[in-house]
C-alpha cells in the first residue's frame, strides 16, 4: 500500500515564525475530529503544482485541544524542489490540501528512565511534540536546542515558556555549541536520547553517544532527506509494463506515481524502509542517498528506496 487513508484538511492559520519558517495550523474539513497521534509523528502533505503532485512529510508539532486542527512546521530551503516553495508562496488561510494518516517513526520509548530531547533547527518540531507528552507524563527529560541565531530559533521562546530550566538553548552566533561529552555521562542508566536537525549535527551527536558507551538501542534520530536531483533517465517498471521518465528534480517515486502506478512509501524521506524496490537491471550507476538500507544491500545493485535515490545513467528496470 501506498500512504494508505487521506484526509482532506483547510489552513486555518499561518504563522511567520522567523524568516525562513512558517507554522501552519491545518483544521479539519469535515469537521470531524483529527487522528490522535503520538509525539514523534509525521504527515504527508500533498500539494498540486498545476497538475504536478508534490508531497512532503512533515513533523506535527501539536493537535489542538478540541481535536480539529494540527500545527505542522515549514523551513523554506534554498534548494527546494517545490514543496517548501509551495507551502511558503502558493498556501494562504483558506487553502485546501490533503494530509495522510499519521505515521511514528521516531517514537519514545515509554519504559525510559528518562528522556534527553536534542534539536537543530526545523529539526525542533517533533522534539517540542515530545517535550510536551513527556510533561504531560510527569516522565523526567531535558530538552537541547540548536539555533543559529535569537532570530532564528523558530520555537525558542515557547519551549521556554512551556518547560522552563529544563530547556537550554545553543546560538551559534554567539558560538554557543551542543557538548556531547558534557551530556552524556552522568544520565541515568535507562535514559534513551532522541535527536532530529541537520544530517551533521545528528551524526556527532549519535557517535558522541556511542563514544560515551551509550547501547545503539537508547539512540534515536529521524531524517526526512529532500530527494536530490540528477541527470534524467528512464525508469521501466516490468510489472506495470510501463516506461516513464524521471525528471532531473523528480525523484524516482514522484516519477512511477505520476505514470499511475501506487507505489509504497511512508516517510518519503529515505529512512523508514517501505518504499524499497527489487532492482531487475541497469544501465549506469545507482545513487543511494537513504539511511535505511546497509552498505551490502547498496552494494549488491538489486534494491532501491524509490523516495531519495535515483540512477546516474541511462535506464533502470524496477519489478514493480
Amino acid at each position: 500500500m501506498s500512504g494508505g487513508v487521506e484526509i482532506t484538511v483547510r489552513v486555518a492559520e499561518i504563522e511567520q515564525a522567523t524568516a525562513s519558517v512558517k507554522r501552519f495550523r491545518l483544521a479539519s474539513a469535515s469537521g470531524e475530529p483529527l487522528p490522535v497521534f503520538s509525539a514523534g509523528s509525521h504527515v504527508v502533505v500533498s500539494m498540486d503544482d498545476g497538475g504536478h503532485r508534490i508531497r512532503n512529510p512533515y513533523s506535527l508539532i501539536d493537535r489542538a485541544p478540541d481535536g480539529l486542527s494540527y500545527r505542522i512546521g515549514v523551513l523554506r530551503t534554498p534548494n527546494s524542489r517545490g514543496g517548501s516553495i509551495f507551502m511558503h508562496e502558493r498556501v494562504s488561510v483558506g487553502s485546501e490540501l490533503v494530509i495522510t494518516m499519521p505515521v511514528n517513526l521516531f517514537p519514545l520509548i515509554r519504559t525510559g528512565r528518562k528522556h534527553v530531547l536534542v534539536a537543530g533547527g526545523i529539526g525542533v518540531t517533533p522534539i517540542y511534540a515530545m517535550a510536551d507528552e513527556l510533561r504531560s507524563q510527569n516522565a523526567p527529560y531535558e530538552v537541547h536546542y540548536a539555533m543559529r541565531d535569537e532570530a532564528n530559533g523558530a520555537f525558542a521562546a515557547e519551549l521556554v515558556e512551556r518547560h522552563g530550566d529544563k530547556v537550554r538553548l545553543y546560538r551559534d552566533d554567539a558560538r554557543e555549541i551542543i557538548r556531547v561529552e558534557e551530556m552524556l555521562p552522568n544520565q541515568p542508566l535507562g535514559t534513551h536520547l532522541y535527536v532530529c536537525g541537520p544530517e551533521g549535527m545528528i551524526n556527532a551527536i549519535l557517535a558522541g553517544g556511542r563514544a560515551a558507551g551509550w547501547p545503539v538501542e537508547n539512540l534515536h534520530s529521524e531524517r526526512f532527506l529532500a530527494p536530490p536531483g540528477g541527470a534524467p533517465f528512464s525508469v521501466a517498471l516490468a510489472k506495470a509494463g510501463i516506461t516513464a521518465e524521471v525528471g532531473p528534480h523528480q525523484s524516482l517515486l514522484e516519477a512511477i506515481e505520476e505514470a499511475g502506478v501506487d507505489a509504497p512509501y511512508l516517510c518519503r524521506g529515505g529512512a523508514c524502509g517501505q518504499c524499497v524496490t527489487t532492482v531487475l537491471s541497469f544501465e549506469g550507476e545507482l545513487i543511494h542517498n537513504d539511511h535505511y538500507l546497509t552498505d551490502e544491500e547498496k552494494a549488491s545493485g538489486t534494491k532501491i528506496m524509490t523516495c531519495v535515490s535515483r540512477l546516474n545513467g541511462r535506464e533502470l528496470v524496477l519489478d514493480l
